[in-house]
């Protein structure tokens, strides 16, 4: 293969079958979620997708979070006649997981209605990295259930050989900028 084709390759990441059972039992393992959660994190991912408030773009998105203790928090895109002021569903379910005590997640999921799947927005990304580790895994389902998961940060080449040999060394976020770079309160640098 050559360099421009192995880095094309980077650049994409393969899109999985949801159908591939195989496949995506290795992705949970490999990932840290279990079958059953992943089948629910598709499932309420699809179903807040049906709960967008997008007459603007007719763009459907649903994300749901998998926090610590296994609880499963929805939202879905909600839209304003002034653009800037509509909400990505990635928000909305990070704000009502916030507001309701979750502050520790395992996945994210993001389901849209097209293919290849759609993966979150740079402000959604950082919103993400504010709640998330870098190795978070984000599920994102196209409009047939098949998936790319990706993390905020490089993953490791035991993923690739996990899956079957497929490259994920793909940053989300690259140079991400989180709470961990901030200065603890009182401590040199501190306001």
């Amino acid at each position: 293969m050559s360099p421009i084709q192995d880095q094309k390759r980077m650049e994409t990441p393969e899109i999985i079958a949801g159908h591939d059972a195989e496949r995506t039992a290795a992705s949970c393992a490999a990932f840290g979620v279990s079958e059953a959660e992943f089948g629910e994190l598709r499932r309420r991912a699809a179903a807040a997708k049906a709960t967008a408030y997008c007459p603007y773009s007719q763009f459907r998105v649903g994300a749901t979070l998998l926090a610590r203790d296994g609880s499963f928090i929805s939202g879905a895109n909600v839209e304003n006649a002034a653009y800037p002021v509509g909400t990505c569903a990635e928000r909305v379910a990070f704000g009502a997981a916030v507001t309701s005590g979750f502050r520790d997640f395992r996945a994210v999921a993001v389901s849209t209605d097209i293919s290849p799947p759609a993966s979150p927005c740079g402000m959604c990304r950082q919103f993400i990295r504010e709640f998330c580790s870098l190795d978070t895994p984000i599920i994102m389902f196209d409009k047939n259930e098949d998936y790319v998961v990706l993390r905020l940060k490089q993953v490791s080449s035991l993923l690739s050989i996990l899956l079957a040999g497929n490259s994920f060394d793909v940053k989300l976020l690259p140079m991400s900028f989180g709470p961990d770079q901030l200065p603890r309160p009182g401590a040199p640098g501190a306001v």
